[in-house]
């Protein structure tokens, strides 16, 4: 490749999907199921390509507040709606990732403000066919997707969060570098108001058997999505299930310190009480692999006004990166709060921080044999 260009790797795996679906699933997966997906652009592709592996029908619905990088420019610059996670998701859904229109989809140009064509070319679609969905429906068109990528709204939004010690900060990219974990997220939009929910993603999830929730950041990807109006309705009324994939590592800034149940609680206090049914976490966390990254521990949410300030962090350190804690006490306390817990080795041994795609399509194949067994399809 042209050293002048460069790949996303955050839309990049050392698992390909054709990998993942070499082998046929073992658990006998109704054909008319579907999925779909909530999350951001990071971690919400793996789970596309899992479900996607398991030959079941997949949406994604991706959250809107990216003001960050490229997807930021783009906005401040040109006043777009953020493409970004889009994008990522679309190339989750490619159906052939070899393609050279879908590899160059994924280019960074740095000679061009490191944006990259996919974030380039939903921008002008947008412009030229007036409207953000018939951008979205072009470029799937183009990567040939067997899926669809639906934003949770078309309302341009702004995050705003506190943190745990009280301090607000204003915008998706300074939330992700807070120096303290964050209590409260809320989404605005231009005239301050709730965001409405794009009327298609509201059908995907009320349609969906199974609704996933991750893996992402929890606060700027997940419950991004749960703020939309509209949005916890549909999980209210869909027959879906809904699984949280609970990160493997926390994320300095926005989840540093948080334990697995203050995840869980994180959610509920956000609109999840009684609505998240199963927690998928980590098991592996005595990696060595890990371990060398990780760092002193900080204490848990509850502890952690002493501890930290809300400074907003110019430089974001990966050795103070460390497991999320799952011990035993932590899988009672989310179970007493309701979600039946499931623990696999997730982690990627190339990665640590990173969810293992084979592990995630065994563990959705787990969960949806219970679903199974208990609902009687």
């Amino acid at each position: 490749m042209n050293p002048s260009f460069n790949i996303d790797p955050s839309v990049t795996s050392a698992i390909s999907l054709e990998s993942l679906s070499a082998s046929a699933p073992v658990t006998t997966i109704p054909s008319n199921f579907r999925a779909v997906v909530l999350g951001g652009g990071t971690g919400a592709p793996g789970s596309i390509k899992a479900l996607r592996s398991l030959g079941i029908s997949t949406n994604a619905v991706v959250a809107m507040a990216d003001d960050g990088g490229s997807t930021g420019d783009l906005r401040k610059d040109a006043d777009v709606t953020p493409p970004g996670d889009i994008r990522k998701c679309l190339c989750a859904f490619a159906s052939n990732p070899k393609d050279p229109f879908t590899q160059a989809f994924k280019y960074r140009f740095p000679v061009a403000n490191n944006h990259t064509l996919g974030n380039l070319m939903l921008s002008a679609l947008e412009d030229s066919s007036g409207s953000f969905p018939a951008a979205i429906s072009i470029c799937e068109s183009l990567l040939h997707c067997d899926g669809h990528v639906l934003p949770s709204t078309l309302e341009h939004v702004y995050l705003k969060s506190e943190t745990v010690d009280g301090t607000v900060l204003q915008g998706q990219a300074l939330a992700t570098k807070s120096n303290s974990a964050l209590k409260r997220v809320f989404l605005i939009n231009k005239s301050g108001s709730k965001p409405k929910a794009y009327e298609p993603a509201i059908k995907a999830i009320v349609s969906a058997d199974l609704i996933v929730l991750g893996p992402g950041s929890l606060f700027t990807s997940i419950i991004t999505n749960l703020l939309v109006d509209g949005i916890i309705d549909a999980i209210t009324e869909s027959r879906g299930k809904v699984v949280f994939v609970c990160g493997i590592s926390d994320v300095q800034g926005e989840t540093w310190g948080l334990t697995a149940s203050e995840h869980v609680k994180a959610l509920m206090n956000h609109g999840m009480t009684n609505l998240i049914d199963y927690v998928l976490l980590n098991s592996s966390k005595n990696s060595d692999s890990f371990r060398a990254k990780s760092s002193v521990r900080f204490d848990s949410i509850e502890h952690q006004q002493q501890e930290n300030t809300g400074a907003v962090r110019q430089n974001i350190c990966p050795e103070s990166m460390h497991i999320i804690d799952v011990s035993p006490e932590e899988i009672a306390k989310i179970q007493a709060l309701g979600p039946v817990a499931v623990q696999n080795d997730l982690s990627d041994p190339s990665n640590p921080s990173w969810h293992n795609l084979l592990a995630l399509r065994s563990s959705f194949e787990q969960i949806i044999g219970m679903m199974i067994a208990r609902r009687g399809y």
